[in-house]
């Protein structure tokens, strides 16, 4: 079968700039473009690893996208994985990151 990698993908945001605090600042990941307020590109696991692309949704400007509603916005999941998850759920914690539950694990998977 042929091996198929995701390159990335792009999420349409509020706030660029604070999209880049949240992904740099809290999730240690490094911001490789960076044309805030239209759009930035957050690189995830290092040169080989992919990308997220942070696109703004202000409609009224034309470089952006038009804006979603609160229902799409609320069915976007974002997955990353590790092969320590307690020591990135820790240091996550220590960096300000506010989880809406604690992690638990469960049959098959731990979250």
């Amino acid at each position: 079968m042929l091996e198929v990698r995701l390159e990335g993908f792009t999420l349409r945001v509020a706030n660029v700039k604070r999209s880049i605090e949240f992904y740099g600042g809290k999730l240690g990941l490094r911001a490789e473009i960076d044309k805030a307020p239209q759009f930035a590109m957050i690189r995830v696991g290092g040169p080989t690893g992919g990308t997220i692309g942070l696109l703004a949704h202000d409609s009224a400007n034309p470089l952006g996208s038009i804006s979603m509603t609160p229902e799409q916005r609320a069915g976007i999941h974002v997955e990353l994985t590790t092969d320590n998850l307690d020591v990135l759920y820790e240091h996550l914690k220590a960096r300000g990151v506010v989880f809406f539950e604690p992690r638990t694990k469960s049959p098959g998977s731990v979250r």
